[in-house]
């Protein structure tokens, strides 16, 4: 069956959204004009911006403390400088998981973590946002059905949260699209996919140009990406900024190379997307071992064929890795980012952003929001009374 591959928005489509006024999508945000006085501020005078903006962002420190802890472990390494060559770059935003403020479906959340990277981070390179598409986790949650069991997908919303109906995940999305082609940001979705495989996908396209990528995602998934020319720059509630992750963070947290990334979370799981380790069956097999076992055979297709044929650890790990083979293909299946999906890059993608429309589309998206917040209320009062 064929995926449909549908560009939501070409940079500088102009279409009037809806804005959903449920209160649930809601932010406990009270600085809107903070956060676009920062925007304006950017250009004139960048130390004070950041010191506005970190005292902005800090109004929200839960929205991605849980995949922060998963990737970094809790640590801060030390910040790399955005750019450390002069090869052009192009970044990628993985707009769901910037949609939500802790487990709250946010738009607010999402805005103020577009208006920081515009005004602070991609300024006028390239920005590509892609889109879960519909039914996108169906391939792997057949494969594994507890895969994103739990999450909450604010543009893949089902009628059993009571408080979204499938008429504001249509405007949710409406409104995501309408202020990313107001900046001049193509919006990406192909049906079928997430985004997680399309940005994979579209990324091995622009490197084949010699251009470098940037991921904007707090998803640990990329770091099987990771490359010289591959970064992640993840939205750090805790220190109220977007900050890199790149091949050098990756060597001092980890002690081996990225290639190895996907093998290693084969083995220990991944619970944030409820994908099981070995330790589920083997409670010995931990972290530690993994590590080791991955670094000495590079990969976990290796491990497993030298497990089938001799001894490569001890008792437990072995009988683990013998027992148990399919179990960990069947996870290096799901986790591993599909890269040959069909989408092909486009060069009006890859032109200078034009950011003289920031500051009032996002001014307007924060405004439309608070009316809408402001219009549910007093629809609420007058259903009590």
């Amino acid at each position: 069956m064929l995926n449909t591959v549908e560009i939501v928005s070409s940079a500088g489509a102009s279409f009037r959204p809806f804005f959903p006024s449920n209160p649930s999508i809601s932010f406990p945000f009270n600085n809107k004009k903070a956060i676009i006085t920062t925007i304006a501020k950017a250009k004139i005078d960048k130390a004070k911006t950041r010191k506005l903006n970190s005292v902005v962002v800090a109004a929200d420190t839960t929205s991605f403390s849980g995949s922060f802890n998963q990737t970094l472990g809790g640590q801060l390494l030390p910040e790399s400088h955005e750019k450390t060559s002069s090869k052009k770059r192009v970044f990628f935003l993985d707009v769901n998981p910037l949609c939500y403020a802790g487990n709250t479906p946010s738009l607010h959340s999402f805005g103020q973590w577009v208006s920081l990277l515009f005004s602070q981070v991609s300024r006028s390179d390239p920005v590509i946002a892609v889109i879960d598409g519909e039914k996108g986790s169906e391939i792997r949650r057949q494969l594994l059905p507890s895969y994103k069991a739990h999450r909450w997908k604010i543009l893949n919303q089902s009628s059993h949260t009571q408080r979204f109906s499938r008429g504001h995940v249509g405007r949710s999305q409406q409104a995501i699209t309408h202020i990313l082609s107001k900046c001049n940001v193509p919006v990406i979705k192909v049906d079928g996919l997430e985004a997680d495989d399309v940005i994979a996908t579209l990324a091995g396209q622009v490197l084949q140009r010699g251009i470098r990528v940037v991921i904007a995602s707090p998803d640990k998934d990329f770091k099987q990406l990771i490359s010289e020319d591959v970064q992640i720059v993840m939205p750090l509630p805790e220190l109220g900024r977007w900050s890199f992750y790149t091949l050098k963070h990756y060597k001092a947290q980890y002690d081996c190379n990225p290639q190895s990334d996907l093998s290693l979370r084969c083995i220990i799981g991944d619970e944030v997307d409820g994908v099981p380790g070995i330790q589920h069956v083997a409670p010995e097999f931990g972290r530690k071992t993994a590590l080791k076992l991955i670094k000495k055979h590079g990969s976990l297709e290796n491990l497993l064929n030298a497990a089938a044929v001799r001894t490569v650890g001890r008792p437990y790990a072995q009988d683990a890795l013998t027992k148990h083979a399919d179990y960990l293909r069947r996870n290096y299946k799901v986790l591993a980012l599909k890269s040959d999906v069909s989408i092909q890059l486009q060069d009006e993608w890859l032109v200078e952003r034009d950011t003289c429309n920031d500051t009032t589309a996002l001014s307007n998206f924060f405004k439309l929001l608070e009316e809408g917040k402001e219009l549910s209320h007093r629809r609420s009062n007058l259903s009590s009374c």
